[in-house]
């Protein structure tokens, strides 16, 4: 019920702010369960992904979102909860396979269950590889696929950034289910999870013209967090040899005065 209050408030909301467009909306079934994947930009995807379409969204949402301090942590928690997002822990292990029968159970149900391959957020705007536990979700629940993607919505709230941009018009564009029929039975196959991965994250670089990278997100995460550990580091070096410099130079003005003061009242010349 909060679900369709947040939505019923909001929704007017965003559409005066951002216009949002969307296309596609007919590839989503009316009824009956489906896997939404997404490409994930930005914290803001959560609300203009569901938004044009009658039926809610449950997503697996990760545990961060539900275990903040403070106010905004208790803000992020309430609303999540609100609209019967799911904390998932990223952990892997037994963790993930925790996940993928939360996953399940929503399907089983009959509802449309969202899911980000990429694990988390882009850092870049480039879409990254993904992790097969979609593909196995997709396989046991033989639930059909249904690429979403995201458009123009990192530029309204990229990361890191907590207050959105007005002026942007953020695009959803909704593809054709994707049939995974020919591998049913197969989902212990490690080749097949990665070959119906690959295949969900080649209908979202299509639908959202996004360049492709096939590493994971989150050691690209890791690398850039790795470079600018480091250029503090670097930083921080310079300043303290420019700070050593200093602290020489005006120790050698000491001395130079303490000399020049000596050979005044002694009547010496200077040398």
């Amino acid at each position: 019920m909060f679900y369709w209050v947040v939505k019923a408030f909001l929704g007017p909301v965003l559409a005066v702010l951002w216009q949002p467009r969307a296309e596609g909306v007919e590839n989503v079934p009316r009824r009956g369960p489906a896997i939404m994947v997404s490409n994930h930009l930005s914290f803001s995807d959560h609300f203009f992904g569901p938004l044009p379409l009658p039926r809610k969204i449950t997503f697996l949402a990760k545990a961060e979102y539900f275990t903040g301090k403070g106010v905004k942590g208790l803000l992020s928690r309430a609303f999540f909860t609100g609209v019967g997002q799911i904390p998932i822990d990223r952990s892997g292990g037994k963790a993930s396979e925790a996940a993928l029968r939360t996953g399940l159970k929503v399907l089983k149900r009959g509802d449309l269950l969202g899911i980000y391959p990429e694990g988390t957020r882009s850092p870049d705007g480039k879409l990254y590889r993904g992790r097969t536990g979609v593909a196995r979700l997709a396989l046991e629940s033989r639930a059909p696929v249904v690429p979403m993607a995201m458009i123009n919505v990192d530029r309204i709230m990229p990361p890191g950034r907590t207050l959105p941009k007005l002026g942007i018009r953020p695009k959803v564009k909704f593809g054709e289910p994707l049939d995974f029929s020919r591998y049913y039975g197969m989902e212990k196959d490690p080749r097949v999870l990665r070959a119906v991965t690959d295949e969900i994250m080649y209908a979202l670089m299509e639908l959202s013209g996004q360049e492709y990278v096939d590493r994971y997100a989150q050691s690209v995460k890791a690398d850039l967090e790795a470079e600018a550990k480091e250029a503090r580091r670097e930083q921080n070096a310079d300043d303290k040899d420019r700070r050593r410099a200093e602290r020489a130079r005006r120790k050698e003005e000491r001395r130079a005065r303490r000399e020049e003061k000596k050979r005044s009242k002694s009547g010496e010349p200077e040398k």
